[in-house]
């Protein structure tokens, strides 16, 4: 709690850098099967499918709102996602928060002493520019900052 007289920060004072929830991240073994699933129960249609080959996945993106829900599969069994089912099954990897600048960001939380797994920003998904925050920064989630890139995004 701040007093009279002290140089504390408070949270009012600290500008947010989070501009939105990008998407949330759910690793699966059959990617039809879950696309399939949420159109139907949800209506979701897919906006968004590609290969990510530098992250080992082929992702799908379905509008939720101004936010995507992402579902992921691994193109192999010794690709960070491989790994992740192979542990703990299907379910929420990560979660994604779009930011204004990745760079920034990064530096603010490597100044924090929060760590990280991706020491720079690199190429995502869709024309983003992306890096990943380790889940000991953040109470066991990983975290993904996403940079939107040249193509739309909603809002």
């Amino acid at each position: 709690m701040e007093t009279p007289g002290s140089t504390e920060a408070s949270p009012s004072d600290v500008a947010s850098v989070l501009l939105d929830i990008d998407h949330v991240g759910i690793a699966v073994t059959d990617l039809e099967a879950a696309v399939e699933e949420y159109r139907a129960a949800l209506g979701a249609e897919p906006v968004h499918r590609e290969v990510v080959r530098e992250q080992g996945v082929e992702e799908v993106l379905l509008r939720a709102g101004t936010s995507y829900i992402q579902l992921v599969t691994p193109l192999g069994p010794n690709t960070p996602v491989g790994k992740f089912l192979e542990r703990r099954g299907e379910g929420v990897h990560h979660v994604g928060y779009r930011v204004a600048e990745v760079g920034p960001v990064l530096e603010r939380l490597r100044a924090m002493g929060v760590p990280l797994v991706d020491q720079a920003p690199r190429p995502g998904s869709w024309g983003t520019t992306v890096a990943f925050v380790h889940p000991r920064g953040f109470r066991g989630v990983l975290v993904e900052l996403v940079q939107a890139g040249p193509l739309p995004k909603p809002g």
